[in-house]
């Protein structure tokens, strides 16, 4: 909201700046911009309700959230992005990783720094998050430690220089941007022979799925992904295959919480005796 309405006067904003602010982030889904309206909303309310302002300039409206399935890479075609980012640049290699094996969001990326790692004990610090210049703390505003595979740590190492405090710079020595990360992703993608998007947040989601996957607990994968809502988390908990045999497994129990063979078994042994 800062570079569009960061100089109004709460009273100024109209319905055309709603509108243009939801133009703008067109391209996100509409959680994440049902999330920044809700944010401009609670502000105007509570400058109301201080008399800040002596009524509501604007309305507005929340989008509708969609209910499409989120996008990630299947292991293959994660493994191929891998195996094309390492051909293509090293800085691409650890964006897949940092994405793909450590679940990091592209603002997370950009901030990281060198002191945030912790190479003797394969930890990964996510302390802070970039927006457009604006450095604060990761989405949900809190910390969180990720530990790191060893091919991310490997990567990581082999990338240490002196250019700055951060871990990844531009070709002009500039901090490291978004586009610039995407600009390495696709090329990583096109290397793949995988579809061009350089959408970062594909990796996080196949991040969370390939836990899922491989049967990590709802609670390990929020925990480790930072989300604030269990909600978020269980999107990706229909993948578990240990989730669905856990499921199965119930229907052999009767209701005493018995299997049904066991009590089969139990019975005819029974009937044996008594003969």
């Amino acid at each position: 909201m800062l570079p569009l309405l960061g100089t109004k006067r709460l009273d100024a904003i109209t319905d055309e700046d709603i509108q243009r602010l939801k133009a703008t982030m067109e391209r996100k889904n509409a959680k994440t911009v049902n999330n920044a309206l809700s944010v401009l909303s609670k502000m105007l309310k509570v400058a109301l309700e201080w008399k800040v302002i002596d009524r509501l300039p604007a309305t507005i409206r929340l989008l509708k959230p969609g209910s499409a399935e989120m996008a990630f890479y299947e292991e293959e075609d994660y493994e191929r992005l891998v195996e094309g980012a390492a051909h293509v640049d090293e800085r691409a290699l650890i964006a897949v990783l940092l994405g793909g094996d450590a679940g990091l969001r592209t603002g997370e990326m950009i901030a990281l720094e060198w002191t945030d790692i912790d190479f003797r004990r394969s930890l990964l610090h996510v302390n802070q998050s970039e927006w457009e210049g604006h450095i604060g703390t990761p989405k949900g505003g809190r910390a969180r430690t990720v530990n790191m595979t060893s091919r991310l740590t490997a990567a990581l190492k082999a990338h240490r220089h002196l250019k700055g405090p951060r871990v990844l710079y531009s070709d002009d020595k500039s901090t490291a941007d978004r586009d610039a990360l995407a600009s390495w992703i696709r090329r990583a993608e096109r290397r793949a022979g995988l579809s061009i998007t350089g959408r970062l947040h594909i990796l996080r989601h196949t991040f969370c799925s390939r836990l899922a996957i491989r049967g990590a607990t709802t609670k390990a994968i929020q925990e480790l992904a930072g989300h604030v809502s269990l909600t978020t988390t269980q999107r990706y908990m229909h993948l578990s295959p240990a989730a669905k045999e856990s499921a199965i497994r119930l229907l052999e129990l009767d209701v005493r919480g018995e299997k049904r063979g066991e009590i089969r078994e139990s019975s005819t042994a029974s009937e044996e005796n008594g003969r």
